[in-house]
């Protein structure tokens, strides 16, 4: 995908915008000053722009009172959180950073990683104490690495129990040891009666340079009817690995599948081009027909543009499609995001969307990062500083102009993955696929989980959240 005139179009505004305020030797903004940078950008490419006085193109007269209001912020981030739309409800996405080489591994899939990720629950209603369980083992990471599992509990790190107010503290160290524990529902249905008891087993998990591969399962089970199905858990639109996404479906043809489990339970999104090509692979018969719309700004609405199904990956060859009607998408109320839920409103205008779990985040617009240099981008970025923006720039809708509603995707068959039953991904018998397979299988529900109770004790992982979760990106290629 190209978008050389989106870089056309901020390379003008850059320049348009450096006009208005010449950095003569008595001007107070040198052009390397950060705070400028984020002002200019916000004003160049935001998509609320219109929602921000402060962001408009005649807010300032003259140089004296640009430099006085940027002088009124302490820091450049106070001041891009200060230019933000409704920040606790709409705009929850947009990001600065101070180290765009960070920005720029996590984008290709590479960062600091142990490999783990986890719930955490309160142990009992209202209690301060705190246990985790182990959701996800990346491939060949470190806790893959240790034999760490899915389902395992954990209720101290380093020999400290966990509480609401050490938790975050204690997980985001590069280095630290959890304590297993072992967990006991009484023989009820009660949580509250449920008992966590450490073992005394633990492992000691430290950080390393990790590259995930974010086609995590790719499999063909075989129904008693015979039906071949394909579970695919993909936890990351990467454009580096279209590739292995793309033979993931190759399989998928060889076995004869019919039926799809698009597991989406942890994708917080990624690239919009790839979750174009992701959706040409699960059809193939609308080619060339409009997947995602996206609308800019006011200055950029020259550049709204369509995304299409194709039946190529550029610079890769041909797309291994399925031309399904029907597709089950899996979904977890705080991870499945952005191009994930792009994924499904795109479809769904096309094809049957069967969505089982939890409502998704709600998140419908998409971002890209711009650097302090004349066109935002990072060919001749300022040497002077790593700063980098990821605001929210265009609006994603599907061909009938729907968006994702802002309170998520409501699932079609409701169902919470529980902290006692997490079951092991990929296994028929796992909850949420389970009632995928019972659906295609037409034999009603297949647990009785959701009925019983809600695991209501979950609670957020604030501090623990990674830097590009919820994330959709624009990529400038």
């Amino acid at each position: 995908m190209k978008n050389c005139k989106l870089l056309v179009a901020l390379c003008a505004i850059s320049f348009m915008l450096s006009g208005c305020f010449e950095d003569n030797d008595d001007n107070a903004i040198a052009v390397s000053d950060i705070k400028d940078f984020v002002w200019k950008g916000m004003n160049a490419v935001y998509l609320y722009k219109s929602e921000i006085p402060d962001l408009a193109n005649d807010r300032f007269s003259t140089n004296e009172d640009y430099a006085s209001y940027l002088a009124g912020f302490d820091s450049p981030e106070i001041l891009f959180e200060s230019l933000k739309y409704l920040p606790d409800t709409v705009d929850r996405f947009s990001r600065i950073t101070d180290n765009y080489f960070d920005l720029q591994n996590q984008q290709q899939g590479v960062s600091l990683s142990n490999g783990l990720e986890f719930n955490l629950y309160r142990v009992t209603e209202g209690s301060s104490e705190v246990f985790g369980a182990i959701t996800l083992v990346l491939n060949n990471s470190v806790a893959d690495n240790l034999g760490l599992q899915r389902g395992m509990i954990f209720k101290a790190v380093d020999d400290v129990n966990l509480t609401e107010t050490n938790f975050v503290s204690l997980l985001s160290q590069d280095s630290y040891t959890l304590n297993f524990a072992d967990y006991d529902d009484n023989g009820t249905s009660d949580i509250n009666d449920d008992i966590i008891t450490l073992n005394g087993n633990s492992e000691t998990l430290t950080k390393v340079q990790y590259t995930e591969n974010p086609v995590h399962i790719a499999q063909t089970l075989t129904l008693s009817d015979n039906t071949k199905v394909g579970y695919l858990m993909y936890n990351g639109f990467n454009n580096n690995f279209e590739n292995e996404l793309n033979t993931a479906f190759a399989g998928f043809q060889a076995d004869g599948v019919t039926e799809l489990v698009l597991d989406l339970r942890y994708n917080g999104g990624g690239s919009v081009q790839t979750a174009a090509y992701l959706g040409s692979m699960i059809t193939g018969q609308f080619t060339s027909q409009v997947y995602s719309k996206l609308f800019y700004n006011e200055n950029l609405q020259d550049n709204n543009r369509d995304f299409l199904f194709t039946n190529t990956i550029e610079g890769s060859g041909a797309i291994n499609n399925l031309n399904l009607n029907k597709v089950y998408v899996l979904t977890t109320n705080r991870r499945t995001a952005s191009a994930s839920e792009l994924v499904i409103n795109s479809l769904d205008a096309y094809i049957d969307v069967v969505v089982i779990g939890e409502n998704t985040v709600g998140k419908t617009q998409a971002s890209i990062t711009i650097y302090d240099s004349a066109n935002l981008a990072f060919e001749d970025v300022n040497p002077n500083h790593t700063y980098a923006m990821q605001p929210l720039v265009a609006n994603s809708t599907n061909v009938n102009d729907e968006l994702v509603p802002a309170n998520g995707i409501t699932p079609d068959i409701p169902l919470i993955e529980v902290r006692y039953a997490l079951g092991t991904l990929g296994n028929p018998e796992e909850p949420l696929l389970a009632e995928a397979i019972t659906d295609i299988l037409g034999s009603g529900r297949s647990s009785d989980i959701q009925d019983r109770f809600m695991d209501f004790q979950l609670i957020k992982r604030d501090g623990l959240i990674h830097p590009l979760e919820q994330d959709m990106y624009i990529e400038l290629r």
